[in-house]
């Protein structure tokens, strides 16, 4: 049984097939980035699945891609929490851009691939060979245009009495905005970087209120000036999307794409479809 894995900082989409290539089940756990989280809650979200733990034996191949998965420290780290959990399978841990790569751009072919969901980054890819240009050094210092940047930024707006008075009470109505409970989520629980994404909903929902239009104008231009424009070939090769930020935004994505003179590609909400598509042509 083979079992293929893209896990973001909020969701893991599973899929295992079978020696030929036939999908047997799906699956979903939050997600295992193990730059955010400690092994025993990566543990408890893997044994609190029924098909992984039902089917953990059986694993003969997993092919995860995941958030946090830059650096060898991480990959290690998963990687022996992995092995554990399935003893009979083979382990490969990479970080998820590459499942960004493999399910929007052909082997063989150029392109640039950005991950914009809950976090953000961006590669090069020659055909072959993966390229950054900037090391993540995670969501509070980085990740422009994601779902955690624009759910930071609705927060400091709104604290700092920036946003429209509109706005601000109907923003007021949909969550829980008291600081203690916002301190409590991002200081003391798991996962703040999710938590703080859980916010980017409002802005998509209202993207034609003006406020919100200006945000994700702004917040999609920095993402370009900081991560794409890194890369000399960057007005010459295709520059594709994956994530949920990517894909509820694809208009607006595609207005500032296209303004700065880039090449759009393909925008993928779920990696995971595609992925699948090319571990089958390797099986």
């Amino acid at each position: 049984m083979i079992l293929i894995v893209d896990s973001g900082a909020t969701k893991s989409d599973w899929i295992s097939l079978d020696k030929n290539g036939e999908q047997l089940f799906v699956t979903q756990t939050l997600g295992l980035s193990p730059e955010v989280l400690t092994r025993d809650v990566i543990e408890d979200r893997l044994a609190n699945n029924f098909e992984l733990s039902k089917n953990k034996e059986e694993v003969t191949y997993l092919y995860f891609y995941g958030a946090g998965c830059g650096t060898d420290r991480m990959k290690k780290f998963l990687k022996e929490i992995f092995e554990n959990f399935f003893p009979n399978a083979k382990i490969e841990v990479r970080e998820d851009t590459f499942a960004a790569i493999y399910s929007t751009t052909k082997i063989g072919h150029q392109g640039i691939v950005c991950i914009l969901g809950t976090g953000s980054n961006c590669s090069y890819y020659d055909g072959h060979q993966l390229f950054q240009k900037v090391t993540s050094l995670g969501y509070i210092l980085m990740d422009d245009g994601s779902g955690n940047f624009f759910g930071r930024k609705l927060l400091r707006d709104y604290y700092f009495h920036k946003m429209p008075q509109d706005l601000g009470h109907k923003f007021a109505k949909e969550y829980e905005l008291d600081a203690d409970v916002i301190k409590e989520n991002l200081y003391k629980q798991p996962n703040p970087n999710t938590y703080l994404a859980t916010f980017a909903k409002f802005i998509v929902e209202n993207k034609e209120h003006p406020y919100c239009r200006g945000v994700i104008d702004k917040g999609l231009q920095q993402f370009v000036n900081n991560y794409i424009m890194q890369f000399e070939l960057a007005t010459k090769v295709p520059v594709s999307f994956v994530g949920s930020i990517a894909y509820y935004l694809r208009e607006e994505l595609a207005t500032v794409i296209h303004r700065n003179d880039l090449i759009l590609g393909v925008i993928r909400q779920r990696p995971i479809d595609g992925l699948v598509e090319f571990h089958k042509s390797t099986i």
